[in-house]
């Protein structure tokens, strides 16, 4: 049996590091929350290679003593607690005393630090763990830390670390949710030597949102403000006509920490209930506010998840605080103006008068109105500019202006035109005088119309003759045994078969596994279209990475994306089952649906539910005849009985079932 022995420091504190530092992310959420809590009004962050290459966090903050560098780099060494009571209000983001000494154990790491109104500062190197020598030197004041090669000597946990846009977009989104509950702190974002965001830092939560989250998703925001008991909550929800297609846009914070709760998405939904399409979800910018011992933070490593002493009161302060800002009851209503302060536009519309007033209004001569004369159009006047110039204009000789022939009154229709010759004998004959028994030169004789020569038909291809089957007779098709009454809520079909038993089909729901079967069995990609004017998807900077990422999948599903920079993808080609209009939110569902698959087969039926999904009727859709015919049969025939997230497709009622609910059985 192995002996019981103590691990070696070095080794104790790769452990620690393994629960603290998982990904570059955590770097940067450690040191930039001991920035905030030094006191920093700026602070700058700078990344390379998705922080793999180099990470380094600026501040203006209090700053480190030259004798206190090697104490802060030492297990459980912090300046934020003095005493077991302290953990009972923790009221800083870093409290634990681990962050650098964990950073250090993994990485190689520089540290500069001035504090205020020192002459110089001090700078200290440290490599696995291991501090150098402090040495003076000159610094701004603040502190500067610099972490290089990050899992150099922990090659276990290199290996799994993803790509660096994969990498870049979690420290995006990390200095995004920490702009947002600092607002009154400039932040600035630089990744591989471009900036990312940066934020004014002038105390508005207003600026921040827009700076962090985009202008697009804060002019859908509303103002929300509410207290219950000890909890006051504030802060921002969108409308619920901009309902997104997954919760990525809900960003929750207790006393200045973000965190993820289950808790405040279901009181935030809940608020919503009733007032959002189905299958969207709300986004939210909520900051909630409690007393310090009401609320755990030290229960994850990470501090990105709490514990509340008193769960039921914030459920109900955020609950009524998001209801009363949709319905309006939350708002102070605006005093109705007095009688003689309203003005009517019209004077002659909606008067009020007595009886009298009314009579001499009525007795008096309506006042006819002269009619204007109408005035020519345009086109009249410019013609006879036209046709005057025209005049002007020399003729060729013997040039003879053509006019119309006018019709003889009572001319028959279908008479053949009379020839030049007999026009000119019947203008003569018009012109002698006319007297009693004087016999006209010519007698008129009616000719025949010219009768046209008929020409047999001679085909161009000569036809050779065809031996053609005998005719058979096709037999009538066979009635279905089941009968479509009809249609309810333009939702669900009314289905009656021979047996007496009526059955009540979801549309939508037969729709999406017809579609779903038949994506998962095509042998090919399904059909694409190209956009003409390709659509600029501004998703989350951790949704974007994690689509570019999977760019093949989505390409095997129809959809080509391209990164489009500053967290945006650019779409050029979508499956033709798919609605242009839904492409974004069909996206956003296909990054929270690649988040949570844990294999390459289970992420890829989550991107054919989507898409079946999409693809489907809807229910208050006005379906036609045949297509419901079509849904009917697969259902009766057993083709289709559930959808692809396993609700019932059909639901039966028996004659006796619906006899007995009348009380006839």
């Amino acid at each position: 049996m192995p002996h019981i022995q103590q691990l070696a420091p070095h080794v104790a504190d790769l452990i620690a590091a393994g629960e603290v530092v998982e990904r570059p992310a955590s770097v940067v959420k450690e040191l930039v929350e001991n920035a905030i809590d030094a006191g920093a009004t700026a602070i700058v962050t700078e990344i390379r290679r998705g922080g793999m290459g180099m990470i380094r966090v600026t501040d203006n903050g209090c700053g480190i003593a030259p004798e206190e560098l090697p104490t802060a780099f030492l297990r459980h060494a912090t300046s934020k607690m003095r005493s077991a009571e302290d953990l009972g209000k923790i009221g800083t983001l870093g409290f634990r005393g681990e962050a650098l000494a964990a950073i250090s154990a993994v990485s190689r790491l520089d540290i500069l630090s001035r504090r205020s109104g020192a002459q110089s500062g001090a700078a200290l190197h440290l490599e696995g763990g291991v501090p150098g020598d402090v040495r003076e030197c000159g610094a701004p004041e603040g502190t500067t830390i610099t972490v290089s090669d990050l899992f150099y000597n922990t090659p276990a946990r290199l290996k799994f670390m993803k790509k660096d846009s994969a990498e870049t977009a979690a420290v995006a989104g990390l200095m995004q949710h920490l702009a947002l509950s600092h607002p009154n702190i400039s932040f600035k974002f630089i990744k591989d030597g471009q900036d990312a965001l940066h934020t004014p830092g002038d105390g508005k939560t207003e600026s921040a949102v827009y700076a962090a989250l985009g202008r697009d998703f804060a002019r859908s925001l509303v103002a929300v403000e509410g207290c219950g008991g000890e909890v006051e909550v504030k802060g921002f929800v969108t409308a619920p006509l901009m309902g997104r297609g997954s919760r990525s846009m809900q960003v929750f914070f207790v006393n200045g920490r973000f965190i993820k709760s289950q808790l405040l998405t279901a009181a935030l939904e809940e608020g919503y209930r009733n007032q959002i399409m189905k299958g969207k979800f709300p986004g939210c910018v909520l900051f909630v506010t409690l007393p310090a011992e009401l609320v755990d933070v030290n229960v994850h490593p990470a501090k990105t998840q709490v514990k509340f002493a008193r769960e039921k009161e914030v459920f109900d302060a955020v609950y009524h605080t998001v209801m009363d800002c949709l319905d309006g009851r939350g708002r102070p209503a605006e005093p109705a103006k007095p009688v003689e302060q309203t003005v009517n536009p019209r004077g002659d519309f909606f008067r009020t008068m007595d009886a009298k007033t009314y009579r001499e209004e009525a007795a008096k001569p309506a006042v006819q109105s002269t009619p204007a004369a109408p005035k020519k159009p345009v086109w009249d006047t410019e013609w006879k500019k036209t046709a005057a110039v025209a005049d002007v204009v020399q003729r060729p000789a013997g040039y003879q202006a053509f006019r119309p022939l006018e019709k003889p009154a009572g001319a028959a229709f279908g008479k053949p035109p009379a020839s030049v010759t007999e026009r000119k004998e019947e203008a003569t004959a018009a012109k002698q005088p006319s007297a009693p028994g004087l016999k006209p030169e010519r007698e008129e004789v009616p000719r025949p119309a010219p009768m046209r020569e008929e020409k047999p038909f001679v085909p161009a291809i000569p036809q050779e003759k065809l031996d053609l089957p005998e005719q058979q007779t096709i037999e009538p098709q066979k009635e279905a045994p089941w009968r479509i009454a009809g249609e309810v809520l333009n939702t669900y079909i009314v289905c009656e078969s021979e047996d007496g038993c009526i059955y009540l089909i979801d549309k939508h729901a037969a729709h999406e596994r017809v579609n779903f079967d038949r994506l998962k069995a095509a042998a090919e990609p399904p059909m694409r279209q190209t956009l003409l004017a390709p659509i600029v998807a501004e998703l989350p900077r951790e949704d974007g990475a994690l689509l570019l990422e999977n760019a093949v999948l989505l390409e095997q599903f129809g959809f080509a994306c391209e990164d489009f920079g500053d967290n945006a993808v650019l779409v050029r080609e979508v499956p033709a089952d798919i609605d242009a209009a839904d492409t974004v939110s069909t996206l956003e569902e296909f990054a929270e649906n690649l988040r949570g698959g844990r294999d390459l087969n289970e992420k890829r039926e989550n991107l054919l539910h989507t898409m079946a999904c999409k693809a489907a009727i809807k229910g208050g859709w006005v379906s036609d005849r045949k297509e419901l015919e079509v849904l009917v049969e697969k259902v009766q025939r057993g083709e289709v009985k559930y959808c692809p997230h396993g609700r019932p497709v059909a639901v039966k009622l028996t004659r006796y079932e619906l006899e007995k609910m009348f009380k006839r059985a």
